[in-house]
């Protein structure tokens, strides 16, 4: 898994390789995802928990900008530089899938939770722009690319008892009832408030990372309704709405700016790709991709899930970065501290 991305607050920051030593998680519901207190029904016939999550607690609001389309918008000025920048001849690529790459899992694990947990104790590296309480993370918790991962280590939980999700950056078990991390963030998912201005979060943008995963359960039904998350080389030192933060390595006007909205052309044929494919493609066409985070180029995110067809999504790749073209999303924009977009 060719997979290199940077720290989410501090440009320059030292960012290990991954490595290539995971073992999958035990503990598992069918589906892939670990439920708080499920331990002991791994391989149960119980229906998949990200499917059920998502009918009493939404990932975003319906007027959130994760699920704004922007097939109508207006190319953004700006987009041959950006997408040249980002690499135009660089395929696209589906950062998740079932079973393992190069030893270990891929795609960022969800964890639903859906009982009442007491507070976890979470360490912070950078405390400054992490919310420092108010995290309820269960104690079988998966870690992105497994528990020896050496790469990003997100660690996203979704409570659907209070609709939260709980984002680590860089997450440890500590024992007990503690974690460690380099950085995190509590999203209550009933609002469209954004973070606090210049904060980061689990992600460089500061934008929550569960909204813009490509869930199985929704590709299966042959429909995404939100935008996904993606992740570029190199970005400049700026962001705009709905970002929070940026994490550029210079300023630059022909690098992509944090929250960043390009979308794929419509002039792309899907029609011979399979459902759950095509499902991402379409998703990306109708609602885009949003610049969260740097890393690899053209690299969207989705959750680790053996119910994924790799071969399927192996078509995307077929997908190049002269197929997309950014957007000018700022008349979605409500308010500047609201992820609402303006309905008309």
């Amino acid at each position: 898994m060719t997979m290199k991305r940077t720290a989410p607050w501090r440009v320059g920051d030292r960012i290990p390789a991954l490595a290539a030593a995971a073992a999958v998680a035990a503990c598992l519901l069918p589906g892939g995802v670990a439920a708080a207190g499920e331990a002991d029904k791994a391989g149960s016939s119980a229906a998949d928990p990200v499917a059920a999550a998502a009918e009493t607690c939404a990932t975003s609001l319906p007027d959130s900008f994760w699920r704004a389309p922007v097939d109508k918008l207006p190319v953004h000025p700006n987009s041959a530089r950006y997408v040249s920048s980002i690499g135009s001849s660089v395929a696209l690529h589906p950062d998740f899938g079932s079973g393992l790459s190069d030893g270990e899992p891929f795609g960022i694990p969800v964890t639903v939770s859906d009982e009442k947990l007491p507070e976890t104790k979470v360490t912070l590296d950078y405390a400054d722009e992490s919310d420092k309480v108010g995290y309820r993370i269960p104690r079988n918790a998966r870690i992105e690319n497994g528990p020896a991962s050496e790469g990003d280590r997100h660690v996203v939980v979704w409570d659907r008892d209070s609709c939260k999700s709980y984002e680590l950056w860089n997450a440890e078990r500590e024992g007990g009832n503690a974690w460690h991390a380099g950085g995190g963030a509590v999203f209550d998912l009933t609002t469209n408030t954004l973070r606090p201005d210049g904060w980061t979060s689990a992600d460089a943008a500061g934008l929550a990372i569960l909204p813009g995963l490509a869930r199985y359960e929704e590709a299966e039904s042959g429909h995404i309704d939100h935008a996904i998350r993606v992740t570029v080389p190199r970005s400049d030192q700026s962001y705009v709405w709905p970002a929070r933060h940026q994490a550029g390595s210079a300023a630059d006007p022909s690098l992509p700016p944090m929250g960043l909205r390009l979308r794929l052309k419509d002039s792309v044929d899907t029609s011979t790709m399979g459902p759950q494919a095509k499902a991402v493609a379409e998703a990306l066409k109708k609602y885009g991709a949003i610049v969260a985070d740097n890393g690899s180029a053209w690299f969207i995110t989705g959750e680790e899930n053996p119910g994924w067809d790799n071969a399927q999504l192996d078509a995307l790749k077929a997908v190049k970065g002269s197929d997309f073209e950014a957007v000018d999303a700022s008349g979605l924009r409500q308010s500047p501290d609201s992820g609402a977009v303006e309905t008309k």
